[in-house]
């Protein structure tokens, strides 16, 4: 992937002059220890989720500070993913598709990561550092390895909880992580006991405040951008109805409270559940709409589910009563044009007043960020990295996330608090200002770089 280097003293306004001069210091650090070796990130794809988007710019700011950075995308198909998926699902204590996870899948996806680890072997050298990220990339471990390439296994998913699903998961993965020097999860719950004694860092996601989904917008462009979603009045008063694709009658009027979902098709996102749980509990009883946002299913291609999942969705919200389904829309944004998808998703998390996201599982949960970092309370369950980001006054957390009855009186009741949502959103902002913005993620990767180039 061809990636731009970006300046990190754009993020001064956000970070502050000893934050800047702290990342500086790390970078230099870095490149020391690197003695121009390169940084290969491997991820499974160039688009749709959280892995894809944060590449760009951490390898962007990586490049502008002198780091010889690089992002690499396997070339996977169809029958992979779907192992893939499988893995994904019961990292999360999730069966998934219920297909298995033998001896067949192993050959298959050891063939895909042979003919992968072939291709890189023109371009890596030794001493190069290679992060693999998730499960679709980590059986390049051992090939690199014995290529004198330092391999860091970078987990973006996982679970608290054990079950049979963990279990099989770990089976089919220990193997392919063989010549690993480093591992890093996104929250120190997710590290299996197996890897206790290994080399092994907790570092939490980031967003940056200047990717497209997250810098102020005008009132006017979110109006616009609304508009062409069919979700709000346009500029002229009317959708102005562009490429994504909305389901719901009516739009939502500017004087209508507003609550958002923004995730994949996965049901371990649980979308249907939020639209379950907030019509049985809220539409109808009040000013209240929802807006369940996803991408478009055909432009993902590393999770084979989301057509179903959003099949399932829409299933669900046409068997609604009239009056609920009226309350709520379900939108799905096109991916062909990564910045104005990333603008959508900007002004629709800007025009809610409350941004759910009621994962049964998660591993972090950018949405999460994104939404605090806009000032916006959430509701969110206390799943994974979720609960290292919402402090006590930032939004509200669903000990069960799967009790749809506590989810919907919880929204009611944030909701009814009008007075304090303001104050909650500012606090949420700080939040995220304080500990997950890109500086501190990318200072946490230099001192692992060094510490991976001195072993």
């Amino acid at each position: 992937m061809e990636v731009p280097p970006l300046e990190a003293g754009s993020l001064l306004p956000f970070i502050g002059r000893e934050r800047l001069g702290a990342l500086a210091d790390a970078a230099a650090q870095a490149r020391h220890a690197l003695g121009g070796a390169t940084v290969w990130n491997i991820s499974s794809t160039a688009a749709g989720g959280g892995v894809a988007e944060m590449l760009p710019l951490l390898v962007g700011y990586a490049r502008g500070s002198g780091v010889d950075a690089r992002w690499v995308v396997l070339d996977c198909d169809e029958a992979f993913f779907q192992i893939t998926k499988r893995l994904h699902n019961r990292l999360h204590g999730a069966t998934g598709d219920g297909g298995a996870l033998g001896r067949t899948e192993s050959v298959s996806y050891s063939a895909v990561m042979a003919a992968n680890a072939a291709a890189l072997t023109e371009r890596v050298r030794r001493d190069d550092v290679a992060v693999l990220h998730d499960p679709q990339a980590a059986g390049l471990a051992g090939a690199l390895s014995e290529l004198g390439v330092r391999v860091i296994w970078r987990c973006h998913v996982g679970t608290e909880r054990t079950n049979g699903f963990t279990d099989e998961a770990w089976a089919f993965l220990t193997p392919q992580l063989e010549g690993s020097h480093a591992f890093v999860f996104s929250h120190r719950g997710f590290v299996p006991r197996h890897l206790g004694g290994k080399d092994v860092w907790v570092i939490p996601p980031s967003i940056d405040p200047l990717s497209p989904k997250n810098p102020k917008l005008s009132a006017a462009t979110v109006r616009a951008l609304l508009g062409r979603i069919d979700l709000a009045p346009g500029p002229d008063g009317a959708g102005t109805m562009g490429s994504a694709s909305t389901r719901g009658a009516g739009l939502v009027a500017s004087q209508e409270r507003l609550v958002v979902q923004v995730s994949r098709w996965d049901r371990l996102k649980d979308m249907q559940g939020v639209l379950e749980g907030f019509a049985d509990r809220m539409a109808g009883r009040s000013d209240c709409r929802l807006a369940l946002v996803g991408p478009a299913v055909a432009e993902v291609s590393d999770d084979p589910e989301g057509a179903a999942v959003l099949g399932e969705c829409v299933a669900a919200w046409e068997s609604l009563p009239t009056r609920q389904r009226d309350a709520i829309r379900l939108v799905t944004l096109p991916m062909d044009d990564l910045e104005l998808n990333a603008l959508m998703v900007n002004a629709v998390q800007r025009r809610a007043d409350v941004v759910v996201q009621k994962s049964l599982e998660e591993g972090f949960g950018l949405t999460v960020a994104e939404a605090m970092w806009k000032s916006r309370p959430v509701v969110a369950s206390a799943v994974g990295g979720i609960v290292d980001q919402v402090a006590p006054g930032t939004g509200v957390l669903l000990a069960d996330p799967s009790d749809l009855v506590a989810f919907g009186d919880a929204l009611a009741d944030l909701l009814a608090r009008s007075d304090e949502l303001a104050a909650m959103g500012r606090r949420a902002r700080r939040r995220i200002r304080s500990h997950f913005l890109s500086d501190r993620h990318l200072v946490d990767y230099a001192r692992l770089l060094v510490h991976v180039a001195g072993v």
